[in-house]
């Protein structure tokens, strides 16, 4: 159980570490997006309530984290390039270009996914 703790936690800290420093969003972007997220569920609270925002909220996390996964997964713990996440080695040090469109729709499909789950 320790073994299985201690993984997890440097896993968090590794992503943690890419999400920070990584240049695949614009520095703005990144925080703007915070503010964009809890805009949405405050409208979303005041429209439907508060039951229908959580619902919202946990089926969009898990979505988003199944993103997040599965783009670790596939790019190796993001250091090579898959779908429209590219990595480019310069001087020895990893380059990212911005993150594309399947990203992007990913993550509105998974909003539309929440949206359909909290209306139920």
């Amino acid at each position: 159980m320790a073994s299985f703790l201690k993984k997890l936690i440097d896993g968090i800290r590794y992503d943690a570490n890419f999400v920070k420093e990584h240049t695949l969003q614009s520095a703005w972007y990144k925080v703007f997006k915070i503010f964009l997220i809890l805009g949405i569920l405050v409208v979303y609270w005041l429209l439907f309530g508060f039951t229908r925002t959580i619902l919202f909220f946990v089926v969009f996390e898990a979505l988003s984290l199944g993103i997040h996964m599965t783009y670790r997964y596939k790019t190796n713990g993001f250091t090579s390039s898959w779908l429209d996440f590219v990595v480019n080695c310069e001087n020895g040090e990893l380059k990212y270009k911005r993150i594309g469109g399947f990203y992007y729709t990913s993550v509105i499909f998974s909003a539309c996914i929440a949206f359909g789950v909290s209306q139920r």
